[in-house]
């Protein structure tokens, strides 16, 4: 039996997901991993708010999936990929919910950048 229960947003522990009225670059060695106008704002309980990217709008061949993997009761099964541009500081570098909870399943098919694993996450506002 797994002893993994989901748990749901509330008002001790909310989630909020919305669409993120901006561009959105991320950068490693030059490259540009992710460029999108369509990313998601999720803002979770006191923790800052975490920019997720469309999978569509990134290069994912800039990308390799590694062993990593950590649960959260709120979103579920999380896994890693590394930027290999990157060296040893962008290993495990980006996040995805790949099956989240239904609390959550608009992050589904997106990816989360670490900002101290990548050269530079650009946001630019929506004019």
């Amino acid at each position: 039996m797994d002893a993994r229960q989901p748990k749901s947003p509330g008002a001790d522990h909310p989630i909020t997901v919305e669409k993120y009225a901006g561009r959105v670059r991320v950068t490693v060695a030059g490259k540009i991993i992710a460029d999108t106008g369509r990313a998601l704002s999720l803002r979770e309980a006191s923790y800052p708010p975490v920019l997720y990217i469309p999978r569509a709008d990134a290069d994912m061949a800039l990308l390799e999936r590694t062993d990593q993997a950590t649960y959260c009761p709120y979103k579920g099964e999380c896994s890693y990929y590394s930027i290999p541009a990157g060296g040893a500081r962008s290993v495990n570098a980006v996040w995805s919910y790949e099956d989240p909870y239904p609390s959550v399943a608009e992050i589904k098919e997106f990816l989360a950048f670490y900002p101290n694993r990548v050269d530079q996450i650009a946001v630019e506002a929506a004019s």
